[in-house]
C-alpha cells in the first residue's frame, strides 16, 4: 500500500523563538509564490527557488464551521489568508470567532490534527 505525503503546507517550529513561517518557493522569472513542491513555475516555467513566507498575512474569506466531520469538534473558524508577500492558504484560527475580511492575521504553529494555524492581531 503507497501513502500520499501530506500536502498541508511545512510550518517552522513555534518553538524554535523565531517568527513561525511556512516554506514554499518563489519565482525568479515571474515572482509568483507557491506553496507547491515543483520545479518549476507553475505559471512562467522558470526554476524556482525556496523561500519562507509570513508569519503576517491579510485574511482573504473567513467562516465558521458548524458541521460535525469526522476529526473536527465544531464550532471552529477557519479562513484564507494571503500570506505577506507569499501565497494565500487556508488557515485554521486559535478561537472560534470569525475573523473579518481584510483583518490581521499572525502564524502561531499548528493545530493538533497538523493544520496551519493563525491568531488575529490587533
Amino acid at each position: 500500500m503507497t501513502t500520499n505525503p501530506d500536502p498541508r503546507p511545512r510550518v517552522t517550529d513555534a518553538d524554535s523563538g523565531e517568527p513561525v513561517t511556512v516554506a514554499g518557493a518563489s519565482c525568479h522569472a515571474c515572482e509568483l509564490a507557491t506553496l507547491s513542491s515543483v520545479s518549476r513555475c507553475p505559471s512562467c516555467g522558470e526554476g524556482l527557488e525556496t523561500a519562507r513566507f509570513g508569519p503576517g498575512g491579510t485574511v482573504w474569506s473567513s467562516t465558521v464551521v458548524r458541521v460535525p466531520i469526522p476529526g473536527r469538534t465544531p464550532p471552529y473558524a477557519v479562513a484564507y489568508v494571503d500570506l505577506d508577500d507569499g501565497p494565500r492558504l487556508l488557515c485554521h484560527l486559535d478561537s472560534d470567532e470569525r475573523p473579518a475580511v481584510g483583518s490581521r492575521v499572525r502564524l502561531v504553529g499548528t493545530t493538533v490534527a497538523g493544520d496551519v494555524l493563525v491568531r488575529a492581531t490587533p
